[in-house]
């Protein structure tokens, strides 16, 4: 009886109504509330990792800013008014010294005025260490006309010393920017292809390129300021094509510049550009290990080969030697 009850009460129409609507009820809170749910997860996790991408974007810029310094800085007084003293100013400059200092990343009148000063120091510096050294330290069987030829060359060497530092910097810079000029060129394409603005785009790529090179985020950063107030855009593109000095820069901004001046799209120009110099650094890379079993002879023949006759010999005249006593 107590069977029949139950299944009396599973197929009544009411109860089985009744059922059916808790059930639709159910599955409404449950459709209705879940995305909610969801939502307020992910924009938990979104809020999450935003507030830590800028937390470390903060901390790099802060040791970003601390090691670069300002762009511009002041001439020492100690320099200056030495080459005020002697008139040196306008002799010792060079018609590319700006130019190469910019190259650099040395900025303002201060670098200019430093690298003035240390060429007219670094030969007499130069000159004095060498005799020193000469005349004092090292007893050379020599004529004195001869060491004093050895000291004025050594006073040579010095002026150009100057030069050979800033051409070791310039080069370790165009290194630096062209190892980041392909992706930072990838990233301009995707802010340009998203709509933004040229000037948003490069102040948007300088700030995400910082981590990789800190040289290629100023050149941007630069290039964004020149933009804004420069009269044509064409001068901030020249102006970035002759601070990093390199091929592939100057065919980027050749680029900008005739999709400046036809109105053909930018993001093909970009497109392009970067494909170009990620061969460029590809062919680059090529050729360096093309190089490396060339460099790779004089120390295998100074290191590797006299071990290897050791191993190989050693054995047979230790036999040699014991058969003979």
């Amino acid at each position: 009886m107590l069977n029949v009850g139950i299944l009396e009460v599973f197929f009544d129409p009411a109860f089985l109504a009744t059922l059916a609507g808790a059930i639709f009820a159910f599955a409404t809170i449950v459709t209705l509330g879940m995305p909610l749910v969801n939502r307020d997860g992910l924009g938990a996790r979104l809020k999450a990792v935003s507030e830590r991408r800028e937390e470390l974007r903060a901390k790099h810029l802060a040791q970003l800013n601390a090691k670069r310094g300002t762009l511009r800085s002041a001439p020492s007084s100690l320099m200056k008014g030495t080459l005020d003293r002697f008139k040196l100013g306008n002799m010792l400059e060079g018609e590319d010294t700006r130019e190469k200092l910019s190259r650099a990343g040395y900025r303002g009148q201060g670098p200019v005025v430093t690298f003035m000063f240390f060429r007219f120091v670094m030969p007499f510096a130069v000159f004095g260490l060498a005799a020193l050294y000469v005349f004092a330290i090292a007893h050379f069987e020599w004529t004195t006309l001869l060491k004093f030829t050895v000291c004025f060359g050594a006073a040579l060497l010095g002026f150009y010393l100057p030069d050979l530092y800033l051409n070791n910097v310039i080069a370790r810079r165009q290194q630096s920017i062209m190892r980041a000029f392909p992706d930072a060129l990838d990233l301009l394409l995707i802010c340009v292809e998203s709509g933004m603005s040229v000037e948003a785009a490069f102040q948007r790529v300088a700030t995400e390129i910082g981590a990789q090179s800190a040289e290629l985020a100023e050149e941007f950063g630069l290039t964004t300021a020149e933009l804004s107030y420069l009269p044509e855009r064409r001068l901030a593109f020249e102006n970035l094509a002759n601070r990093c000095g390199h091929a592939g820069v100057k065919a980027v901004a050749t680029a900008l510049n005739q999709s400046e001046k036809y109105g053909t799209p930018m993001g093909t120009a970009l497109r392009v550009a970067a494909q170009e110099n990620r061969e460029m650094r590809m062919n680059e890379a090529e050729k360096k290990a093309a190089s490396l079993p060339a460099k790779l002879t004089v120390p295998m023949i100074v290191f590797f080969l006299p071990c290897l006759f050791v191993v190989i010999l050693g054995p047979a005249i230790m036999k040699i030697m014991h058969l003979s006593h």
